[in-house]
């Protein structure tokens, strides 16, 4: 059965168990489902790989995620809110502009280091350092095509810069105004960006029954 089709037959169905993976999509086919009526079971992939028996087919995995959803003691995913999937993907765009930031520093780091500039581990260092490279009255060996390159390559890394720093705006913005994020935001050494990561990755904690004082270990039910 084909996803666009999955909830064109679900609406037939009378209120029923409709168990899945916890893959790309699931969460909003998921909430779809629910407003049918159904209950729904995610499934982390790892929990439900063990019950896939022989060699896999889409009919085998089909048979192994029901009888999965059966186990007493399976763990179940939350289903997360389009806020949440929201905050998911400002996380994601913030860890790939993070990424590229970090190329692009080696990138200027190794253009240097090919003309004998070692610069100092850490952001700052890097940036003082451009900042007397480029100077017009810089006396460091460096041709003017060099300088051009390495000028139009901080530019870039400065849009980054940019970016990333409003995208935490927001995060900060959001561990103010959401209840979780802030109650988490007290805990020292916790701050908005990993708040909010937690609000994400967590959900709704009631899903957690049991946590040993002491510890980090929880029980899903």
């Amino acid at each position: 059965m084909r996803r666009d089709t999955v909830l064109a037959f679900g609406a037939k169905l009378p209120s029923c168990i409709v168990a899945m993976e916890a893959c790309c999509g699931a969460h909003h086919m998921g909430r779809a489902l629910a407003t049918q009526g159904h209950t729904v079971r995610l499934m982390s992939p790892e929990y439900v790989r063990p019950y896939v028996k022989a060699q896999k087919t889409d009919d085998r995995d089909a048979e192994a995620i029901a009888e999965a959803a059966t186990r007493p003691t399976m763990r179940f995913v939350a289903l997360k809110s389009e806020a949440q999937l929201d905050m998911q993907t400002l996380h994601w765009v913030r860890e790939q502009l993070v990424g590229e930031r970090t190329a692009m520093m080696n990138q200027i780091r190794a253009i240097l280091l090919k003309r004998g500039h070692v610069v100092p581990q850490g952001r700052a260092k890097l940036a003082a350092c451009l900042n007397d490279l480029l100077d017009s009255y810089s006396d460091l060996d460096i041709t003017p095509r060099k300088r051009m390159l390495v000028a139009d390559v901080r530019e870039r890394w400065q849009f980054l810069d940019a970016r990333i720093a409003a995208l935490d705006t927001e995060f900060a913005e959001q561990g103010r105004t959401d209840e979780s994020a802030r109650r988490l935001t007290t805990i020292p050494g916790i701050g908005a960006l990993n708040a909010t990561t937690l609000v994400v990755a967590i959900g709704d904690v009631a899903t957690f029954a049991i946590w040993r004082p002491g510890s980090a270990s929880f029980r899903v039910r």
